[in-house]
């Protein structure tokens, strides 16, 4: 098995140094030994560093992503983890697409003010609440 050290790594997942050695840090990877200073890693530790990347953009917290490894490693992802993520998902596409509409009403709107726009300050009274989703959502430290 060929050894990479983690510049090596760094270079072949587009993944900083300093990221990778923080994912060490929280157990997300292992290193497999060290080459002088350098720390040396298995081959596995691409994919490990793909699924990391994968899921931080769908929105998962690094200790949620260290569940999805199995204890040698390898991926070991719930799917209800997964269902549950992409409901996630589609709540913030939602939200995001009633905040493009305003946004688009906004721009478009022929009132001399928006403030003098019905629908404008419609919109406004119900963006301004937030749900218990938005909380969850902030929580996660995905939106807002």
């Amino acid at each position: 098995m060929k050894l990479l050290d983690i510049s090596e790594v760094s270079k072949q997942s587009g993944t900083a140094a300093s990221a990778i050695r923080h994912y060490e840090e929280k157990g997300l990877i292992t290193s497999v030994g060290r080459r002088g200073l350098k720390r040396l890693f298995g081959q596995e530790v691409l994919d490990q560093l793909a699924l990391i990347e994968l899921g931080k953009k769908a929105g998962f917290a690094l200790d949620e992503i260290k569940t999805m490894f199995g204890p040698d490693g390898s991926p070991s992802i719930s799917r209800q983890k997964l269902y549950d993520k992409a409901d996630d998902l589609d709540r913030q596409i939602d939200h995001l697409a009633s905040l493009r509409d305003m946004i688009r009403h906004v721009a478009e709107c022929s009132a001399p003010s928006h403030m003098e726009c019905p629908k404008f300050r419609r919109l406004l009274r119900l963006g301004g609440k937030r749900t218990p989703s938005d909380r969850k959502v902030t929580r996660r430290g995905a939106s807002r």
